[in-house]
């Protein structure tokens, strides 16, 4: 964990906290969490929480990555996280994850080095990012770590010759399905982040086999004298932290099995990564610069949906949040910023059938890479587009975190009243509506009284959407 507060365009660190909790090696066969590793992980966000209570709840980001992404029926283990850290935590894609940790390593750095390879080796995951100056171009996350490395090669200690070269071979293949794609864009500089890398460039230069970078002849000499200490008990070199020991092997196998894949001679190494990310993420989104406002509106215009009835939608539907927003309990931002990319991403189904549409709309959003999103994020804006119109099912609402059910019920009432109003597509078209809202229903009035008798296909939707409505439990009344 890091703890840090804008200093300019740089951050300036005010604490750090880190614990060995290793959640990749608590995974067992069936992807299920031990419960021993629970008990170490919640116990290490107990201390944690401690450390954050008197930071600003939208201060804080909190992220699950690659084992989280694996890890079966995680649902009761992330409710006690939570309550364990006192905050929200989002699992985020291996897209989201590479996006991030780009950001975290080559923010500040300018155009000077033109096209950068940037690589970080994770506990279960590496990220292989190509990129030019703060934008990533291509991006994968694999699931290749030291963890997870470890466990597979050297999970009893011993480290032989015959077990590390099968280790590096498993290491090339894992990214075998990159190489041709990643050796063809070309890079300028080739740069690595987080602990393996800077632990195996420690080595390195405790040695006097580099300098200032991570070279294929001093990667070659380490794994030599890993072999030679034939025992992951025997790793005690006093440049290496501790911690990182006991899975050196499975990291350095792993950072060997990238210079192969990729043909590196020489990497560059980074003390800033995912966590940093995070943070100049974070600033962007506090100072209304939010990368989630960008991708919508890209994956808007890829799907060529018609922006001035999209923009017309999100307007009415945040005049109706205005109104019932308070009644309902609805928090501003949030509210807000959810139903403007539904609005803006609501038709976007259009470009493969009119038939269900909606349905299409849903598949794409949640199964897209969706640049700032979380996994929640993306389910969330995904059941809005699902929801936005034709019958709903009480089961719609069923698949998402139980926080969010009541929240989304209600903005899914306001997001459908406002496709239904538009629906005419009529230019400049400004509904005179007045609502009003109880915990599980909505009156809705026309300021104009024959406003509704002059759009009669209105006033047979509306009557329509009130059946559909008490289908999940809510009511609406036109007057």
């Amino acid at each position: 964990m890091m703890v840090a507060r804008a200093n300019g365009s740089e951050l300036q660190v005010i604490d750090r906290l880190r614990e060995p909790v290793r959640l990749a090696a608590g995974l067992d066969a069936d992807k299920r969490l031990h419960p021993e590793v629970q008990a170490r992980a919640l116990a290490c966000l107990q201390r944690f929480g401690q450390r954050l209570r008197g930071i600003p709840q939208q201060q804080v980001r909190v992220v699950g990555t690659n084992t989280m992404r694996r890890m079966r029926r995680s649902e009761d283990f992330l409710a006690a996280a939570e309550m364990a850290l006192g905050h929200e935590i989002e699992i985020i894609a291996g897209a989201e994850e590479a996006r991030l940790v780009y950001g975290g390593v080559t923010h500040g750095m300018g155009r000077a080095k033109g096209r950068r390879l940037v690589v970080d080796i994770g506990g279960g995951s590496t990220e292989v990012i190509i990129g030019r100056g703060p934008n990533p171009e291509l991006m994968e996350s694999v699931s290749l770590g030291c963890v997870t490395h470890h466990q597979l090669f050297f999970e009893d200690g011993d480290i032989t010759r015959a077990q590390f070269r099968k280790a590096r071979l498993a290491a090339r293949v894992q990214l075998e399905f990159l190489e041709r794609r990643y050796r063809k864009a070309g890079w300028d500089v080739a740069i690595g982040a987080s602990g393996t890398v800077r632990g195996v460039w420690r080595v390195m230069m405790a040695n006097g086999w580099c300098e200032n970078q991570i070279t294929r002849e001093g990667l070659e000499k380490v794994i030599e004298l890993v072999l030679s200490r034939g025992h992951v008990n025997k790793i005690d070199f006093p440049s290496l932290r501790e911690d990182r020991r006991p899975v050196f092997a499975g990291g350095l196998a792993a950072l060997a099995g990238v210079f192969d894949a990729l043909d590196l001679q020489k990497m560059e190494t980074s003390e800033r990564a995912l966590r940093e990310g995070l943070i100049y993420d974070l600033l962007g989104r506090l100072s209304n610069h939010d990368v989630r406002d960008e991708s919508v509106n890209t994956m808007a215009e890829r799907y060529a949906v018609d922006l001035n009835h999209a923009q017309a939608v999100e307007r009415t539907a945040l005049k109706i949040l205005d109104q019932v927003g308070k009644s309902w309990n609805l928090e501003p931002k949030f509210s807000a910023m959810f139903l403007g990319w539904a609005a803006r991403l609501h038709e976007i189904g259009l470009v493969i059938s009119h038939s269900s549409y909606h349905k299409h709309g849903e598949y794409i959003i949640k199964h897209c890479d969706l640049q700032g999103f979380s996994q929640t994020d993306q389910k969330l804006l995904a059941t809005l587009v699902r929801a936005h119109r034709s019958k709903l099912s009480p089961l719609t609402f069923d698949d998402l975190p139980s926080m969010w059910v009541e929240p989304m019920r209600r903005l899914t009432m306001i997001l459908r009243l406002a496709v239904l109003l538009h629906r005419s597509r009529e230019p400049d078209l400004r509904p005179p509506v007045k609502l009003s809202a109880n915990r599980r229903a909505l009156d809705m009035t026309f300021t104009q009284k024959t406003w509704l008798t002059r759009h009669p296909l209105t006033q047979a939707d509306l009557e329509r959407e009130a059946e559909y409505l008490k289908v999940v439990g809510m009511r609406l009344k036109v007057q």
